[in-house]
């Protein structure tokens, strides 16, 4: 008898909280729309931009990439229109989405939470598009088989890194997919004069690698190495100075090749931590003091050195 009361009683509460969340569920969805229709506008002027600087806006990116990618792909003109992102979180932030919905691409995007995936698949729009979503801490050894048991292989139009970590060993590692334009994090903190890396380690954490959140990833040099190795030409960076951009050197067509000089941006978003995980704002050679003493890879002689 009390467990029916109970229930009796709940059953109006109950009613009002799927009410709101179908509220909420809503309000999501037509701002997604809103959205939606921005963008379209801002990608028709961003494909007339004369630069990535002047292309940048935001949709679905974290900073400006959604801006910068337009400005590419109308440019590089893919011939597949096929992508891939991983390290996307809840895809509420990626560089891929804003392709996915609003230029009707298909893709696989992967990350290492399983409730992040859950969630993108419990999603409206993951039905309505071709979309792959994959749970799978990425490392230079399981790159390669996650995206061939995905049935990705060969030709992409765009490949997208940040994993906060192993950036660099897991571009170097992939060889199942050949992308026209690549996007990868670099860690601006690492500055421009050395080619550098974290030390590769397959189960590498970039909050517990250290208490900084500083200690991740590789130097613009050291991408710019790499992606010269595989065929690519070096086009810039995002304003943020967190992103950079690289096109297979035949599919330029007109965009101009940097050098990383030309193309570096320091980064000035402050997202470092003290060593009780609250953050600290550090700005300018107080991050990198942090950093001093640490061990990080020359990609150049594959030796470890102090940064």
């Amino acid at each position: 008898m009390k467990r029916k009361i109970r229930q009796f009683l709940n059953e109006p509460l109950q009613a009002q909280i799927r009410d709101v969340q179908i509220q909420l569920r809503q309000a999501k969805e037509d701002n997604v729309a809103t959205k939606l229709v921005t963008g379209a506008v801002l990608a028709k002027l961003a494909r007339a931009a004369k630069s990535l600087r002047e292309a940048e806006f935001k949709v679905f990116s974290q900073f400006g990439d959604d801006g910068i990618i337009q400005y590419l792909i109308s440019h590089v003109k893919p011939r597949v229109d096929t992508f891939i992102e991983f390290g996307v979180e809840d895809y509420e932030e990626a560089n891929t989405r804003f392709l996915l919905l609003n230029d009707n691409w298909k893709g696989l995007i992967i990350d290492g939470s399983a409730a992040f995936i859950d969630a993108i698949k419990a999603s409206s729009f993951f039905w309505r598009y071709s979309l792959k979503a994959i749970a799978s801490f990425v490392t230079a050894e399981n790159i390669n088989q996650l995206l061939v048991s995905s049935g990705l292989t060969g030709q992409i139009g765009l490949l997208s890194i940040d994993v906060d970590g192993n950036d660099y060993w897991i571009w170097k590692a992939i060889t199942a997919v050949d992308a026209d334009i690549v996007v990868i994090e670099y860690n601006s903190v690492f500055g421009v004069e050395r080619a550098i890396s974290v030390p590769y380690k397959p189960d590498f954490v970039r909050e517990q690698a250290h208490y900084s959140y500083l200690y991740f990833g590789a130097s613009l040099p050291a991408l710019y190495n790499l992606a010269l190795e595989k065929g690519y030409a070096f086009v810039g960076c995002n304003q943020a100075g967190n992103n950079a951009y690289f096109v297979k050197r035949e599919k330029l067509n007109g965009i101009p090749e940097l050098s990383v000089e030309e193309g570096y941006v320091y980064s000035r978003f402050r997202e470092s931590r003290n060593q009780e995980g609250q953050m600290s704002f550090l700005d300018g050679i107080e991050r990198s003091a942090l950093l001093e003493g640490l061990p990080v890879v020359n990609t150049v002689t594959n030796k470890e050195e102090a940064f």
